[in-house]
This record gives C-alpha cells, sequence and structure tokens, in this order.
C-alpha cells in the first residue's frame, strides 16, 4: 500500500469500537480514531484527515444516516467512503445506505475476514487501495 490509510471508527459503544480497531490492525490498517457519536465524528473529520469512515448506524445524538448525509453533503468529506455497520439486517436500511453514498453495509456480528474483503473491495473501488 502506498500510504497509510487513516480510519475513523464510529460507534456508541466502546467495546464495539475497540472490536473494530483491533479487526483492521489485525488487516494491516493500524491508524485508527474513534468517535461516541455522529457529532463527534463530524467534528473529527472536520478537524483532521481521514480516508475511510466505519460507521454504526443506530447511535445519540446523530446516528449512522445523518451523519453519511452530512459527510455527503460536505465538499471537503463527500469524497470519503463510509462503511455502514448495523445489528439489524433490514433490507430498507441497506437500500437507504446505498442511496445516500454509502460504499458498503455489513452487519453486526462480523469476522475479520467479512471487514477485511469489505474494506478492500471498498478501497480497490474508490481507487486508495
Amino acid at each position: 500500500m502506498s500510504k497509510e490509510l487513516r480510519f475513523l471508527i464510529v460507534d456508541d459503544f466502546s467495546t464495539m469500537r475497540r472490536i473494530v480497531r483491533n479487526l483492521l490492525k489485525e488487516s494491516g490498517y493500524a491508524d485508527a480514531d474513534e468517535a461516541e457519536d455522529g457529532v463527534a465524528a463530524l467534528q473529527k473529520l472536520r478537524n483532521s484527515t481521514f480516508d475511510f469512515v466505519v460507521s454504526d448506524i443506530n447511535m445519540p445524538n446523530m446516528n449512522g444516516f445523518q451523519l453519511l448525509a452530512e459527510i455527503k453533503k460536505d465538499d471537503k468529506l463527500k469524497h470519503l467512503p463510509v462503511l455502514m455497520v448495523t445489528a439489524e439486517a433490514r433490507k430498507e436500511d441497506i437500500v437507504l445506505a446505498a442511496q445516500q453514498g454509502a460504499a458498503g453495509y455489513i452487519v453486526k456480528p462480523f469476522t475479520k475476514a467479512t471487514l477485511e474483503d469489505k474494506v478492500n473491495h471498498i478501497l480497490t473501488k474508490t481507487g486508495l487501495k
């Protein structure tokens, strides 16, 4: 990989953030930061540089769909691939995520292989890899 990619992991459960961070690290992506909701994530995205966002959907203050909408309407952020993560595999959520510009969607619980495959596919598709 030409450069170290920086990930932002957004989830209201610290345990889930830690799991995602560890899985990314095991997959070779060691540079990650965390945010506990969409509000905190947006602040970090606007004040720092990230290459990829992994976001839960169900969170307080600002959920994953609201965060995705904010990212996609911000000229400085809209290029960022956003991988949506949720505990619910509702078809309408998957469709909504795709319509709003999410780069991908995975359902909890997921394995390292699932996360790695999805991230690599998105990175290839977006030209980051």
